[in-house]
Formats: structure tokens, sequence, C-alpha cells
């Protein structure tokens, strides 16, 4: 797949969101960490395997948008915990807790954030007012068929404006490349209620009045927003240094596709980040 040609990729750094999450992936793992690392991290040995570094996001300065930014965020967890371990990192809004793990069947909650979109994100949105980020919950269940992982996912935003939740359905599967190389697979759908669909999407008369762009009224109903694709992986580049590399897509259907405030239909994120691994006694 490619850039539709009408995408100007314009990237720029934005400085706030990604602290608001890295405090909140920061302090979650923290508190699990001393509870749990009795058998969840390092079995029975006298060492917890840590891992501390960072990631840079390049994402659509809001969904629907045409162009690109930068964010990042600091990386702290367990090593190795981004996989099928206790704590996995599947995504901004996707941080799970696997407490359930019985013949194949895991589930857990998750946390995660997610980001704001401002009205001088793009001529078309001024006039529509700003749309509050903030901290998400849910949870998560799936079942593993060897190299091949089911899942369904649900994502509610509980602080800030209210915008209401998603659901996720998906398969994850697992690639061997190389025999020091594991490529994970992510394809699936994504579910949005009204809230989520209206907050993102949809224009009031009142919006509509004060659109500098002269945008009509659109409302936008609960239903299927996307479909996505995405691979990721780990690379060793030394003994305790990890390059982690991630790419999606993601293309907007239904209301999602045809409210006036979208540029792009296609949505693309990429990810590159970089670890080190350490050992904390205890």
């Amino acid at each position: 797949m490619r850039f539709p040609h009408r995408t100007r990729c314009h990237v720029c750094l934005s400085p706030m969101e990604p602290w608001a999450l890295a405090a909140i992936l920061t302090v979650t793992i923290a508190g699990v960490t001393p509870a749990l690392s009795g058998g969840l991290f390092g079995g029975g040995g006298s060492d917890v395997e840590l891992q501390a570094g960072g990631v840079a996001i390049v994402k659509p300065k809001y969904e629907g948008s045409n162009e690109y930014e930068v964010v990042g965020a600091p990386i702290v967890g367990p090593a190795g915990g981004t996989g099928n371990g206790f704590v996995q990192f599947k995504g901004v809004d996707d941080l799970r807790f696997k407490l359930i793990d019985n013949w194949g069947f895991e589930t857990g909650p998750l946390v995660g954030y997610r980001f704001e979109r401002d009205q001088d994100d793009a001529d078309r949105l001024r006039g529509l007012g700003d749309v509050d980020g903030g901290l998400v919950v849910g949870g998560y269940a799936a079942y593993n068929f060897g190299s091949i992982k089911p899942f369904v996912s649900y994502h509610h935003q509980v602080t800030g404006d209210e915008t209401g939740g998603v659901a996720r359905l998906g398969v994850e599967a697992k690639v061997p490349v190389m025999p020091w190389l594991l490529v994970t697979a992510i394809g699936g759908a994504t579910w949005a209620d009204d809230d989520y669909m209206q907050s993102f999407f949809g224009i009031t008369a009142a919006q509509s009045a004060a659109s500098a762009a002269g945008l009509a009224r659109f409302d936008a109903e609960a239903g299927v927003k996307d479909v996505f694709f995405g691979v990721s992986t780990d690379v060793p580049i030394a003994e305790r240094w990890t390059l982690k590399l991630g790419g999606k897509y993601t293309h907007l259907l239904g209301d999602a596709a045809d409210s006036p405030i979208v540029e792009s239909e296609s949505q693309w994120q990429g990810t590159l980040g970089l670890t080190y691994r350490f050992s904390v006694g205890r």
C-alpha cells in the first residue's frame, strides 16, 4: 500500500499529549511491578528483568487528517512484557494486564490514553471546538491457537470529554522471519459507539454555524468505523539493547469516512523505539 497522492506528510512535534500518556503508563506499571515481581517477571529467580527507553510515534494530527506529527514517550516496564507476558503493550490506548491465563484463554483489564483533537489542527476544524483526550480503561479477551491469537477488546475514555468507547475485533499472528527475529502481524476492525462517532466525526448545528470552513451539520452514528492492519517487531542490536519497530494502516469506513472533517480515509502510523534491559535485585 502507498500514501494516496492527496496526502501531505507535514511533520511537526507535539510536546504535550505523550507526557500525559507516559505518566499513565509509567505509574500503572510501577504500581504493579513490586506486587507481581515474585513470579510474573522473573520466575523464581533473584532478579527482576526490566526495560527502559523511549519511543517516537508518527501519527495523523487527528483521526481523518492528511497531515502528520511526531509524539514521543518513555517506555518503562518488564523486559519482554510487550508480547505475551503479564503486561502487553498493544497500542497507545491498549496496555493490557493478563490476569487470567488458562488453557490458551487469557483476559484482563487494559488502560491507555486517547489523544485530544484541537480545532487548530486543520483549517476545516476551526470553529468546531477542541475535543479533550484522557485516560482510557477497558478490558480484553483472547485465545491462543499456537501462533494465532484472535482477540476482542473494549476501550472507554473516563477523563476529559465524554467521547465514549470503541471495541476491536481482530487476529494477531506471530511470524518467525529469522531465528532471532519474530514479527507480529495484526488485523481487524473497530466498532465505535454514538458518543465516540459524534465527538470525532459529527458536526452539530452549533458547530456548523461556527465553522470557518462552512461545514454542514453531520450526524455520525455508531457502527464499524475502520479496518486496520499492522506489523511490529523487536530487533536485538546488542546484548541489552533492543530496537522496536512498528507500522499500522487504518482505513476509515461508514460515517467516519463520510464525515466532512475527514481529509483522508487512509491513516498511517509508525513507531520507532529503543530500550535497555537491566536487572533489579529482589
